[in-house]
């Protein structure tokens, strides 16, 4: 545990990744957390010490401070928020059938906010939301409080990534908070000084575009190191040597030059539409951003075409290993993954599917259900009897696969390399053929 000089009642309004983490994390830096949720199912499996999330160290996070007695989990949400001097606003804003943000669930806990103040209280968003809505999170709090009773609203952006969320709570670039409320501002930045990163401090709005803008950029890295491979695969140069020379360059920077089957996930395609609204809506066309998006789409088209066209235009019948099912290594999540819309493109041409993920599997199957799909128990079992291997999340032990035992059950050795996990040459030596995004 983390001891910090100021100790804060804290309220986390909402259980998923974001929620769950900052609760858990809050409390271990010393502060008396509960993190409130309306899903009863998911508040009884807490309270169990069951994670509905895979999190690496979350669980071991988790259990210690409800031990220790800092951290707890409750459905009374409204009781939460009467023994709490700081409430985080922590519920999801999906995309609607706009590509806006659905802020109902940011309203709603904005209301339940307003109807239990009891004393004054800061009230701090940490979801991700579009321009203005904290200042209308504000009037709904004020239009649902009893009169005269005072409080203040703060934005604070998570940055939090998927798989190492708990290191990068613990190890932030940078802290954001935005209101018109300075002494609400300077009373949360002391919940962060002990990280000694740097402090922003700024208006709403401002505040609420930094996360956008932030992972807007992040995927415009993506889709462009992706149309570079495309360049790569056609002019015979290596995408790898590429991104390697351009991430040397200061500027630039190594992160997010990996080329592949595209960015997904929760966030980054929910956001990148959403800023794409926000220009919308102000009257911009943010063409830049439409380009984004339209090479993330395409670029797994990109990825079936090299499939189909090495079968010659028949996958029927072919099995397929699909190793990686998450959007993303190290997590369990599925949301906007792009594996799982590759497999669902393999299953649409004819082919059977044996598939393997080492924590997505349940997720999985809720969307991809059983038709034509065989789960296997690990990899080597979703490799037997398929006529090739398609890579298609970045788990570290697919780069690691034992391709002489692959061979010997494979009817066909070949790979596909959605992630560039895999040194070419060495494949090819070992016998297979292979095909990478953009590698030479």
């Amino acid at each position: 545990m983390i001891v910090i000089p100021t100790h804060m009642k804290i309220s986390v309004i909402g259980t998923g990744y974001v929620g769950l983490v900052t609760g858990a994390v809050f409390s271990d830096w010393g502060h008396d957390v509960v993190c409130a949720d309306i899903i009863e199912e998911k508040i009884a499996m807490l309270k169990k010490g069951v994670m509905p999330i895979y999190e690496d160290g979350l669980k071991e996070l988790v259990n210690k401070n409800v031990k220790e007695e800092r951290l707890s989990f409750t459905t009374d949400v409204a009781k939460s928020i009467k023994e709490s001097e700081v409430v985080f606003i922590a519920v999801g804003t999906p995309s609607n059938q706009s590509g806006s943000a659905d802020l109902s669930a940011v309203w709603a806990v904005a209301k339940t906010i307003g109807e239990n103040l009891n004393d004054y209280k800061i009230i701090i968003t940490k979801s991700t939301v579009p321009v203005g809505t904290n200042e209308r999170v504000w009037e709904i709090v004020k239009e649902n409080s009893p009169e005269g009773a005072k409080f203040a609203c703060v934005s604070n952006p998570e940055f939090l990534r998927e798989g190492t969320s708990i290191y990068d709570a613990n190890n932030t670039d940078r802290v954001i908070l935005g209101s018109d409320d300075p002494k609400a501002i300077d009373k949360i930045a002391t919940l962060y000084e002990h990280l000694n990163a740097p402090i922003v401090k700024c208006d709403f709005r401002s505040a609420e575009l930094v996360k956008y803008a932030s992972n807007a950029f992040l995927a415009t890295k993506i889709s462009f190191i992706n149309e570079i491979a495309r360049i790569c695969h056609s002019a015979g140069a290596d995408v790898k040597v590429v991104s390697e020379g351009m991430g040397l360059d200061k500027r630039i920077g190594r992160a997010f030059l990996n080329a592949g089957i595209g960015y997904g996930g929760s966030c980054f395609p929910k956001d990148v539409e959403a800023l794409y609204r926000t220009s919308s809506d102000h009257e911009y066309d943010f063409r830049l951003l439409r380009g984004v998006m339209d090479v993330n789409e395409r670029q797994k088209y990109f990825y079936i075409e090299q499939i189909v066209r090495h079968f010659k235009g028949n996958l029927s019948g072919k099995t397929f290993a699909c190793l990686g099912l998450a959007f993303k290594n190290n997590t369990d999540d599925t949301r906007k993954s792009v594996a799982l819309e590759i497999v669902k493109m393999l299953r649409g041409e004819g082919a059977r599917l044996r598939v393997f993920d080492p924590a997505a599997m349940e997720n999985a199957k809720k969307v991809l259900g059983n038709d034509v799909i065989y789960y296997a128990k690990d990899l080597m079992d979703a490799i037997e009897g398929s006529d090739g291997i398609c890579i298609l999340t970045e788990w570290q032990e697919f780069a690691e696969i034992d391709l002489a035992e692959a061979k010997k059950t494979l009817k066909k050795a070949v790979i596909f390399d959605g992630r560039n996990l895999l040194d070419p040459a060495s494949v090819r030596k070992a016998g297979f053929e292979y095909f990478g995004i953009g590698r030479r």
